[in-house]
């Protein structure tokens, strides 16, 4: 038995220990991750091309875009290379290194999503005071104590983590360092790292959760009141964008983190990993494209700039 200091390094077990299988995975995830490289790269500069897109809520929107970059980065170039070779080792730093950005990223989107709800919120039920509630300096103070609150609160799992004692098997049934496969590896009492789930992530996952709910409930409120079919289609259309990529991230969010680990299940769980930590990133700028005609038009006039460079 030792602790995480004398452990040097676990074996990610990855999605799959058939080479056909392997192959195939390498494929599709590659493709994802390349989707979501790209789209929400183009969607960064879509936003800062276009001076009509120069309003909180795209300046929300690059940030999410960015967020989800770090996001897979975090966990899907790590899978990729253990598809492809024999070594699916990853050192106790590198896991350590790994499940703290991962948990950053992740709480920061949280936050994220629910201050791009506040935004559509203060658009919709309070149009008129818009511009005076979310000036410029309001907003780079949100996003600035959005991501300090999502990286400074994960040091709080790390530094309860690090001390646990682990014994025995030192694989991860996982494609990537998460907090519930690195538990069931513990060799000693794990409910306070746990209850420190449930309370951290309650307070930052389940409570962003919640006021994006609150902020819908008063937006969907307003949009019912307004007389024109017009005015309600073009409401709707501002926010369903931003309602999907909720819907998808805090349902699997919910699902993963909060119940006990005594119900985890290793292949229905990472399979919800793969749709939060990759797939998700790949849809939001899918969704966000598809139902947002002001990012077409400024994805319109970049491919237009880039040609005429050419």
């Amino acid at each position: 038995m030792g602790n995480w200091s004398t452990v040097t390094e676990f074996i990610l077990l990855g999605l799959s220990q058939d080479a056909n299988s392997k192959v195939v995975l390498f494929f599709v995830f590659l493709f994802l991750y390349l989707v979501s490289l790209l789209g929400n790269i183009i969607i960064i500069l879509a936003t800062w091309v276009d001076h009509r897109l120069h309003n909180p809520m795209y300046f929300f929107l690059g940030n999410l875009s960015f967020l989800d970059i770090c996001y897979s980065s975090v966990s899907v170039p790590k899978m990729l290379s253990t598809l492809v070779t024999e070594n699916s080792t990853i050192s106790y730093v590198g896991c350590l290194t790994q499940l703290y950005f991962y948990l950053s990223c992740c709480a920061t989107e949280c936050l994220l999503l629910s201050t791009m709800g506040f935004d559509r919120y203060v658009a919709i039920c309070n149009p008129l005071h818009y511009t005076v509630i979310m000036k410029s300096k309001v907003c780079l103070e949100m996003i600035v104590c959005t991501w300090a609150t999502g990286f400074l609160t994960s040091i709080i799992h790390m530094i309860f983590i690090a001390q646990l004692s682990f014994c025995g098997s030192c694989v991860i049934k996982h494609f990537f360092c998460d907090i519930p496969p690195i538990l069931k590896l513990a060799c000693n009492d794990t409910f306070l790292n746990e209850i420190l789930v449930l309370i951290v992530g309650g307070s930052i996952g389940l409570s962003s959760f919640l006021l994006t709910l609150v902020s819908y409930a008063h937006i969907i409120s307003t949009i019912l009141r307004i007389r024109s079919v017009d005015g309600r289609n073009k409401a709707f259309s501002t926010c369903s964008s931003h309602l999907t990529v909720v819907t998808l991230f805090f349902g699997s969010l919910i699902f993963m983190y909060m119940r006990p680990t005594s119900s985890y299940s290793m292949e229905q769980d990472r399979m919800v990993s793969v749709f939060y930590a990759v797939v998700t990133p790949a849809l939001n700028p899918i969704i966000y494209t598809l139902r947002n005609k002001e990012v077409k038009r400024a994805l319109k006039k970049l491919l237009k700039k880039k040609y005429m460079g050419l």
